[in-house]
């Protein structure tokens, strides 16, 4: 006498809310196809009625026991559901265009001291490794491995290292694997000097030190052959939008050090947390960055053999990236 009574009831649950389920599934598939602004004023004011409905008929079906497919289909419905009514409204284009335009300049203007701090490391260590390589050679070996020297050492004849300045061969053919190569590596050095900053920001530090060693040493291996003019020419038009960003990343290091040290009102791992949401935001704009110095770096400088034009590019480049983070996102701030 029960199972009977219990399909009757089941069958009247489904009677009197299939159409509330149905007129969510007309409404939510618009959505999908043609997006929110495809809805009327009635028919958004009415989603999310809808959904609370049917989300409570799920819930009620889940008590009583209906029949599998039903729930399957509730499940499905109230998930797609879901993300019409608190999922984003706004395409991929405004989110980027808000990213770009506002939040990544905004947050480099509010770590600007941070940035600076960073940039300041790292100069520090390509002064002192330009002036120790100028005055003994030999410093060039403690300060670049082999790996990273790749032949250009002071044992290199100057013709070889012209080569390297210069020389196109083979260029052509390696320019899109190099320009990826370079996005992974430099995009691995950022993060890292990111991540460096949860245990209190010294390897961040260290690792900004050891960066701008490396490039004093190369910038004073050139300048003894007087190479430094070409050097310079050859680095700096990726080399400005590429080191800038990796600093970047070394200021967002630095931000979840000063966060661990001196939390302040907070605990440690709340602020962590809110200084980590803001901190990424110049991340994930300094990997963007990286990816436009591996485009330059892969397919400009390798075409482009004319000094003068690379630093009208470097030139170009840094007022372009100075001007972006002093202007940009002022007027929607």
């Amino acid at each position: 006498m029960e199972q009977p009574a219990l399909r009757l009831k089941s069958f009247e649950f489904r009677r009197e809310r299939e159409g509330t389920w149905r007129e969510l599934e007309w409404l939510v598939a618009k959505v999908e196809k043609r997006g929110v602004r495809a809805l009327g004023a009635d028919q958004l004011a009415r989603l999310p009625v809808l959904y609370r409905a049917t989300l409570s008929s799920l819930s009620v079906a889940r008590a009583i026991s209906l029949d599998r497919n039903v729930l399957d289909y509730l499940e499905s419905l109230c998930a797609r559901a879901y993300f019409c009514v608190y999922g984003t409204k706004r395409h991929l284009r405004e989110v980027l265009a808000d990213f770009f335009g506002r939040r990544f300049p905004t947050a480099f203007r509010r770590f600007a001291l941070h940035i600076g701090v960073a940039a300041l490391i790292m100069g520090v260590g390509t002064l002192t490794a330009y002036v120790l390589t100028a005055r003994s050679p030999e410093w060039f070996y403690a300060f670049v491995p082999e790996g990273v020297a790749e032949g250009r050492n002071p044992a290199a004849p100057t013709d070889d290292l012209r080569d390297v300045l210069y020389d196109r061969a083979g260029a052509v053919e390696r320019l899109t694997t190099f320009a990826s190569f370079l996005f992974t590596h430099n995009a691995r050095v950022g993060i890292l000097c990111f991540a460096l900053g949860f245990v209190a920001g010294l390897p961040v530090y260290l690792l900004l030190f050891y960066n701008g060693l490396i490039l004093g040493a190369f910038g004073a291996l050139y300048s003894s052959r007087d190479l430094g003019f070409e050097f310079w020419g050859w680095v700096l038009p990726h080399g400005v939008t590429e080191l800038g960003a990796v600093v970047i990343c070394g200021g967002a290091g630095l931000v979840l050090a000063q966060s661990l040290v001196f939390p302040g009102r907070h605990t440690r791992l709340r602020n962590l947390a809110r200084r980590g949401r803001e901190a990424g935001v110049l991340v994930l704009g300094a990997v963007a960055m990286l990816f436009v110095a591996a485009l330059l770096e892969g397919f400009f400088r390798q075409r482009v053999m004319h000094d003068g034009v690379r630093y009208v590019v470097a030139l170009g480049t840094a007022s372009a990236w100075f001007a972006y983070f002093a202007l940009a996102g002022r007027a929607k701030a």
